[in-house]
């Protein structure tokens, strides 16, 4: 069986690497990490105009209908570029929840103007440290009105609307939840910028009361969508994590080749090659992970659960690696606020908690391992 991308999603690849070696060099980063500013509109608007916010997105919704396997290729450039735009929010997370349980209408009101660019999305779900589990969530959605408080929402500061999980009834457990779609700068609606680790991804608290907001889905099925969404947008993620890494390794070769010591180049010890190495071992196993998810994305196999805990934990074991042996690699000025090791380290953490804690991920991937073993 061939996992490697076609000739056409490479030339899109390639394409994607061009645009935003151009559009989105580390100084474009750096605005956005030093403003008040959610994102950079500027890079925003040109990424919508490039067609990829509407990659995965049916034609019949205003998007190319490309697919997965495209979407997965323009996300790996993303990661490497650690564009500050708020694509996986509203992407991999807003639009997806939305084509998972969204009406006919929902998906015509909202998917288009996804593909276009005009709306950005988010997704809440926590509501305090830990992982999410379905007792953990006390926001309420009744008759068509949300109350609670949501933190650590990616994007949420530029954000118009979000998908909130949300308590619908008294009944214990997973069929008390449901999904809301509420708009953001609607009446009731209050949000917060927090501190983030990566403050180009920025965080915000989003406090509701009696806001109104529409249902997606049917009520008691909320958690099983979650989670679809949540595996679907974790194999996208792994591609971004592993474009993050590989720019890592490459980062730390070239300064092991050109930075001296004691008259020979750092690169020429042991301890370093040993580094790099790891690196390279550590990224090549993300990546057969995340092609694997490629597929099972692209296929929408059975596998996919198991698929997108393998990708999400052995991406975000690759590139948090890689992000902290590069800045090893550099020695004292790796840890400065010039050089921009620094930069990928926090995407690196940020990436690595979006979508929920390392350990919720790895308990996943043990459960859907002994499910396979027992098929």
């Amino acid at each position: 069986m061939n996992f490697d991308f076609s000739d056409d999603q490479k030339m899109l690849k390639d394409q994607a690497r061009k645009f935003l070696a151009e559009k989105c060099t580390t100084k474009t980063v750096r605005k956005v990490f030093e403003s008040t500013a959610g994102h950079d509109a500027a890079l925003w608007k040109q990424v919508a105009e490039m067609g990829w916010t509407g990659t995965a997105i049916p034609e019949n919704y205003g998007g190319l209908g490309l697919g997965y396997l495209e979407l997965c290729v323009v996300a790996e450039e993303l990661g490497r570029a650690l564009a500050p735009v708020p694509f996986a929010s509203t992407v991999y997370l807003f639009a997806e929840a939305v084509l998972a349980a969204g009406s006919e209408e929902q998906k015509q009101k909202y998917l288009p103007k996804i593909a276009s660019g005009e709306l950005i999305g988010t997704f809440a779900r926590a509501e305090g440290p830990g992982a999410v589990i379905p007792k953990s969530i006390r926001t309420t959605f009744k008759g068509g009105k949300l109350s609670g408080k949501k933190i650590a929402v990616t994007d949420g500061i530029d954000a118009q609307v979000a998908v909130v999980l949300a308590r619908s009834s008294d009944e214990v457990g997973e069929r008390g939840l449901s999904l809301a779609i509420v708009d953001l700068k609607g009446a009731g609606v209050k949000r917060r910028a927090e501190d983030s680790i990566d403050p180009s991804r920025k965080n915000a608290e989003l406090t509701f009361d009696n806001a109104s907001a529409e249902a997606l889905g049917k009520p008691g099925e909320a958690w099983g969508n979650t989670s679809r969404v949540l595996d679907r947008a974790a194999i996208m993620t792994a591609f971004e994590q592993i474009g993050g890494a590989d720019v890592c390794l490459a980062m730390a070769k070239d300064y092991a080749l050109t930075r001296y010591a004691f008259g020979r180049q750092i690169g020429s010890y042991q301890a370093i090659k040993h580094k790099l190495a790891d690196m390279y071992v550590y990224n090549e196993l993300a990546r057969s992970n995340a092609y694997y998810g490629a597929w099972a994305l692209h296929t929408n196999a059975r596998e996919l659960p198991l698929a997108a805990a393998a990708a999400r934990v052995s991406a975000t074991q690759a590139f948090d690696y890689a992000a902290k042996e590069n800045t090893q690699t550099h020695g004292g000025i790796g840890f400065t606020w010039e050089v921009d090791c620094h930069l990928f380290y926090k995407r690196s953490r940020q990436l690595g908690l979006g979508l929920g804690p390392q350990r919720t991920w790895k308990d996943k991937l043990v459960t859907e391992l002994e499910l396979s073993n027992a098929a």
